[in-house]
């Protein structure tokens, strides 16, 4: 019996099917049907019920993955230990990225990763859409905290970069429609709206004094580059990251509003399930860019499976 075959029945029932588990994997399903045979033959029992293409776990089979999850756990762990810290480790990676502001910034540091692990292979998915990590096969995702928030696994969330959000809009717009001179104000104006994976609009703003903002507006969007690039069309007023629209600020093309408001403070997160084990290319690459990326003084984040967070 090989704990290779073990994982990969890990990642069958995680992924539903062997048909979605080879997509993952990107083995041939006869393969996996084959090794999953082999597993099943080795401890002489049955590990799923079969009914044309739905799989469901047999009592042996729920209970061995139950069992089996902390015992791969363990045995990485260990390989973890007694493996030299310079050693060059491979396979393949999955990483989730939400299309954040310093983006390039997180894929550089993965790049310098692969570069000292050559014999890496690494998928990048940027996308704002929940995804379920333990089934997408997903090791790694750096993420905003209301993109992941409503995810109902176990993880871990490590901050590792701010984000200043400013309330920006374009000369234009502010000639036609006048200049606000107090929070009070945007009542009066309107809004690039924002809408999370969750669902959620982004219609109350947080503010820097943990007091909230409510505004209305008549364009709702799921991409904050789209939102910076509707201020600059003069659709009215966003509410961005700084790094996202500094530049623009300095060219004159968008003024900040409300310069004496304290601004709200966002941050990105690398995250990983806890539940299952952590492979030594995964550690290691969570080690790198945490040394790379991780605020100072910030707290890890632990979040149950219902989908409550606490530091």
């Amino acid at each position: 019996m090989k704990t290779e075959d073990i994982a990969l029945f890990h990642r069958i029932v995680e992924a539903g099917s062997l048909v979605d588990a080879a997509g993952l994997l990107y083995l041939p399903k006869s393969t996996i049907s084959r090794r999953l045979q082999g597993l099943e033959d080795d401890l002489g029992v049955k590990l799923f019920h079969r009914q044309n293409r739905a799989m469901t776990l047999t009592t042996a089979g729920s209970h061995f993955y139950d069992k089996t999850l902390s015992l791969l756990a363990s045995l990485e762990e260990t390989i973890t230990e007694i493996t030299d810290k310079n050693a060059e480790v491979s396979g393949h990676l999955r990483i989730l990225l939400f299309p954040v502001p310093d983006l390039m910034l997180i894929v550089n540091g993965i790049y310098q990763f692969m570069d000292l692990n050559p014999k890496l292979t690494v998928e990048l998915i940027v996308t704002t859409e929940p995804l379920d990590m333990i089934r997408h096969n997903i090791d790694i995702g750096f993420m905003i905290d209301e993109a992941f928030n409503h995810i109902d696994i176990d993880m871990v969330a490590r901050p590792i970069i701010s984000e200043v959000l400013h309330f920006v809009a374009s000369p234009d717009y502010l000639d036609k429609a006048g200049t606000p001179t107090a929070l009070s104000d945007m009542s009066q104006h309107n809004s690039i709206m924002f809408r999370f994976p969750n669902g959620q609009v982004f219609n109350e703003l947080p503010l820097g004094n943990n007091e909230f903002l409510s505004v209305s507006g008549n364009i709702c969007l799921n991409s904050v580059q789209l939102a910076l690039e509707s201020a600059l069309a003069s659709r009215g007023i966003a509410y961005i990251p700084e790094r996202l629209c500094e530049e623009y600020i300095k060219a004159g093309k968008l003024v900040r509003l409300f310069a004496d408001v304290q601004p709200y403070e966002g941050k990105c997160y690398l995250i990983y399930p806890s539940r299952r084990f952590v492979s030594l290319a995964s550690q290691r690459l969570i080690d790198h860019m945490l040394s790379l990326l991780t605020l100072n003084d910030l707290p890890i984040c632990t979040k149950s499976s219902k989908g409550k967070a606490w530091y």
